[in-house]
């Protein structure tokens, strides 16, 4: 196989298998695809050009990025022990406050378009 599309298949690969595990063990992450769907569905119906359709999907699909990135974060943290640790908190804060900051900008998005 040409090594460039190996490395496309294997990276799909990779995604689908990070999209599952997350899926399969982060409540939050799960909690926030459920809302992904109807608010693709609303987005769609709602936004009256194509600008305000993509930011209403968008902005939620940017939480459920950040909330990925979070839990990467906190994988990692976990990795390196239980006990705690000063830096372990800043780093597991800081992906939580990421998180905070996506869902702030998909209220604000969804509340400037819906109330306008």
């Amino acid at each position: 196989m040409n090594s460039r599309i190996e490395r496309i298949v294997n990276a799909t690969k990779y995604s689908m298998q990070g999209l599952r595990a997350a899926l399969g063990s982060e409540k939050a992450v799960q909690e926030e695809f459920a809302i992904l769907v109807p608010a693709v569905v609303l987005g769609l119906w709602i936004g009256e050009t194509g600008v305000e359709r993509a930011l209403l999907i968008g902005s939620w699909m940017v939480v459920i990025i950040t909330e990925l990135l979070n839990s990467a974060v906190e994988a990692v943290v976990d990795r390196f022990g239980s006990e705690w640790n000063e830096y372990s908190k800043l780093a597991k804060d800081l992906g939580s406050a990421a998180v905070f900051m996506a869902l702030a900008l998909a209220a604000v998005v969804w509340g400037c378009i819906v109330f306008g």
